[in-house]
C-alpha cells in the first residue's frame, strides 16, 4: 500500500544476520522462570483445516529495481537480501512473488477500446522480472500478478491515479466506449510477457483495494461491480490459464462483502480460484464467506519511525507481525499469507529497511520466518489445543511427513509445555526448535526427544518457537 511511504531513512550499515545455534545457556536472562505447573497441549492429524499455498511480499513501486542495484546496493547485498527474503535455510524461505501491475505495458490509448493494441515491454519491469528470475531460482513458482488500476484512459477519471472506474461497467459510461475486453487483453498480455522471460504467472488480480481511493494508482469497484467483471474477466483469464483472485479489500471485513457478493453469483464464483483481502481497514477475525482458497494478500503494520525490535509495544515489531499471522491461520483460515513489502525504504515496515548499500533487518522478518521457513506450500494445517490462553499454538503436517508446531507465548513467563501427538504418524523421533524473540532470530535450539507420541518442551516469555518434528 503507497500510501505508508515516508521520506527515506538514513541508516547505518548493517551485516547479513546469521542464524547461528544455540543451547538452553543461550535463552535470554530476561525470561523468567516457568510457571509452577507445565500446559498441555494437543496435536491432532486427524483434525483437518485449510490448506496452505505459502507466504509471501511483494516489491511493487520500483522497491524491486532497489533491490537490483538501482540506488547502489552492491552485488554482494542484493544476495544477502535475497538470501534473507528467499533461502529456506538461513532466511524467511518465501514461496509466493506478488507482482504489482501498472499501465507500463501500454500506457496510451491506442485509439480506442477496439483498436489494435500497442503493447511494449522492456523485460525488466521496474526490476520484478529480476526478482522474479532470482525468486524462482530459490524454487519459487507461486508468482501473483495484481493491478492496482487499469490504464487511466480506460478509466471514467481519465488517469491511473485518484480512482475512478473501468469504462463499461454498470454506471461507469464513457465517451471512449467500453474498455472491459481490452482490459482483460492487457492483464492477460501482462502475463505472457512474462511468460517470454521464464515466469510462469499462476494468478491474476485485476483490482487492488477497490473500497479505497489513492493519490497513486487506484481504481474504484462496488462488490457489484466486482461480481461483472470476474464474469467478463474470468474466462479470457481461464482460457488463458491463470487464475483468477479477487479483490484485495483494504481491510479483511470489507472483503467479505466482495466475497459475499461473488459467491451469490453462480457464473462468477465459478471464475475466482482465490479470495483476497487486505489487513489495514480490519484485521482478520473470521473466514471470508467462501468456501474457496482465501489469502491475506497484504499488511504490514503502521508506523512513525523504522523500528527493529522484537517486543517494544509499538505496534509495528516483531511480536505484532506474529500475532497477526497466527490470526490470519487459525481465525481466518488463510491458505496464503503476503506481507507487503520484504525490502523498502524509509519507516514503510518493510521486512528489511534499504538505503544506498547498507540496510537493516527487522524482527518483522524473523517472526514471518518462523512460519514461512517451515510451513511450506501443499502443507495442511491440523488440530493444535491448549488450555492455557496465553499460548497461542498452530500445527501443520508437510508434504515431506514433518509436523511443524509454532507455538507463540504471550505470557511474561516461559511455559513448560507438553505436546501430545494425535494421528500424526510419530510416536519417537526429535522435535527441532527455532527460537525467535529479543536475542533470537529464528535461531536452532537443541533437539527435544519425542517419545510415546509425546514430547516435553520450554516456550520462553514473550518469544515465539517453532519445532520441526520428525520421526
Amino acid at each position: 500500500m503507497q500510501r505508508r511511504l515516508s521520506k527515506w531513512a538514513v541508516t547505518t550499515a548493517a551485516a547479513l544476520l546469521t542464524v547461528a545455534s544455540v543451547t538452553a545457556a543461550d535463552l535470554p536472562s530476561a525470561d523468567l522462570p516457568s510457571k509452577a505447573a507445565a500446559s498441555t497441549a494437543t496435536v491432532n492429524g486427524a483434525t483437518v483445516h485449510q490448506p496452505i499455498d505459502g507466504f509471501g511480499f511483494s516489491e511493487h513501486f520500483g522497491r524491486a529495481a532497489v533491490m537490483n542495484g538501482s540506488e547502489g546496493l552492491s552485488a554482494q547485498h542484493q544476495r544477502e537480501l535475497l538470501d534473507l527474503l528467499l533461502s529456506r535455510t538461513t532466511g524467511a524461505g518465501l514461496s509466493i512473488l506478488r507482482l504489482g501491475i501498472d499501465s507500463g505495458i501500454q500506457p496510451t490509448d491506442p485509439g480506442g477500446p477496439n483498436a489494435t493494441p500497442k503493447y511494449t515491454w522492456d523485460g525488466y519491469d521496474k526490476g520484478q522480472v529480476w526478482l522474479a528470475k532470482e525468486a524462482k531460482a530459490y524454487g519459487v513458482n507461486r508468482f501473483y500478478a495484481d493491478a492496482w488500476t487499469a490504464p487511466g484512459y480506460m478509466k471514467t477519471n481519465g488517469t491511473d491515479a485518484g480512482g475512478g472506474t473501468l469504462c463499461g461497467l454498470a454506471g461507469a459510461a464513457c465517451a471512449s466506449g467500453d474498455w472491459r475486453r481490452a482490459y482483460a487483453d492487457f492483464l492477460v498480455q501482462y502475463a505472457k510477457f512474462y511468460g517470454q522471460e521464464g515466469i510462469g504467472i499462476t494468478d491474476i488480480g485485476f483490482t487492488n483495494e477497490p473500497d479505497w481511493t489513492a493519490t497513486y494508482d487506484s481504481m474504484r469497484l462496488t462488490p457489484a461491480q466486482a461480481t461483472e467483471y470476474v464474469k467478463f474477466f474470468g474466462p479470457v483469464a481461464k482460457a488463458a490459464g491463470y487464475k483468477v483472485a479477487c479483490c484485495d479489500s483494504f481491510g479483511w471485513t470489507q472483503q467479505k462483502a466482495y466475497t459475499s457478493a461473488i459467491e451469490a453469483d453462480a457464473t462468477a464464483r465459478g471464475y475466482v480460484s482465490t479470495h483476497t483481502g487486505h489487513n489495514y481497514a480490519s484485521a482478520v477475525d473470521s473466514p471470508l464467506p467462501t468456501s474457496k482458497r482465501t489469502w491475506m494478500s497484504e499488511w504490514s503494520p503502521n508506523g512513525a519511525t523504522w523500528n527493529e525490535n522484537w517486543d517494544d509495544g509499538s505496534g509495528y515489531d516483531g511480536f505484532t507481525v506474529a500475532s497477526a499471522i497466527h490470526d490470519a491461520l487459525t481465525k481466518g483460515n488463510v491458505s496464503g499469507y503476503v506481507y507487503w513489502y520484504g525490502a523498502s525504504l524509509g519507516a514503510t515496515r518493510g521486512l528489511i529497511q534499504l538505503d544506498g548499500d547498507s540496510y537493516h533487518v527487522s524482527k518483522r522478518l524473523w517472526a514471518m520466518a518462523n512460519y514461512s521457513r517451515f510451513i511450506r506450500p501443499g502443507a495442511t494445517r491440523i488440530g493444535a489445543t491448549t488450555a492455557d490462553s496465553a499460548l497461542k499454538l498452530s500445527a501443520f503436517r508437510n508434504t515431506d511427513g514433518t509436523v511443524t508446531v509454532v507455538a507463540l507465548n504471550t505470557a511474561a513467563t516461559a511455559d513448560q509445555v507438553s505436546f501430545k501427538l494425535q494421528n500424526t504418524g510419530i510416536t519417537t523421533g526429535t522435535a527441532t526448535p527455532y527460537l525467535t524473540n529479543g536475542s533470537s532470530s529464528t535461531a536452532r535450539q537443541a533437539a527435544v526427544p519425542v517419545s510415546g507420541g509425546s514430547l516435553t518442551a520450554t516456550v520462553p516469555a514473550r518469544s515465539l518457537v517453532t519445532y520441526t518434528i520428525r520421526r
